[in-house]
């Protein structure tokens, strides 16, 4: 009796131990893959949308004491001004559900990041299917310049700032797990690699590798 009392204490210790790294890496989580996207395509109800997307998700994962933000621009329209995705997200360093950090900053974020298909993880921890699995969902929307700067008036390359879901307009993507068609800078890239093609629908963005996944960024 007392050694299996000694084995249930045992065991009891190890579940702890393990729930309280869980723990700690839901609450330092700051940067994720969104596991799902609106449904709607790139329409997201504009940043105010995809922002509470990006909350909800993280409060469904244990994270949402912080305030979250979604990793997109905006374009200069009907007299408001451009927003800059690299604005909006705070100052790092960030790092994922495992506890890796993706970037210590804003500048390390734009230039030699630890984004890829292994850690750009959900908001739960898990990977997310990239180029060679089925489906593969690797386009994440972001509207912005490699840089995380916006683009200029003109073109459409946000979807009309995240509210079409139809066959006009198109979206900036990036590849979280930085594979393409080729080995070029553009397929590698993580925040600019191709625009959608056929439109703004949930169907285009499945038709070129996507589903209206978003970074999300805790910002606070």
């Amino acid at each position: 009796m007392r050694t299996s009392g000694s084995l249930a204490f045992a065991a009891s210790m190890v579940l702890l131990a393990l729930g309280g790294s869980a723990g700690a890496q839901e609450s330092g989580m700051s940067f994720f893959v969104s596991s799902v996207g609106s449904g709607k395509g790139a329409d997201l109800g504009g940043l105010e949308g995809a922002d509470k997307l990006c909350q909800t998700l993280a409060e469904k994962a244990g994270a949402g004491a912080r305030t979250w933000r979604a990793y997109l621009s905006t374009q200069a329209e009907g007299g408001a001004t451009a927003v800059n995705a690299r604005d909006r997200i705070g100052t790092g360093p960030w790092q994922n559900a495992k506890g890796v950090v993706i970037a210590k900053d804003v500048a390390d974020l734009h230039a030699a990041n630890k984004i890829s298909k292994e850690t750009a993880l959900t908001e739960t921890g898990t990977p997310v299917n990239g180029r060679g699995d089925t489906p593969n969902t690797h386009d994440i929307l972001t509207g912005s310049q490699p840089d995380g700067t916006a683009f200029p008036a003109g073109e459409d390359k946000t979807c009309g700032n995240w509210t079409k879901s139809g066959a006009e307009g198109a979206a900036m993507l990036g590849h979280h797990d930085r594979k393409g068609l080729d080995d070029s800078d553009a397929a590698k890239s993580w925040n600019a690699s191709h625009l959608s093609r056929g439109g703004c629908s949930q169907e285009a963005l499945k038709g070129t590798g996507g589903a209206g996944l978003l970074y999300c960024f805790a910002a606070k």
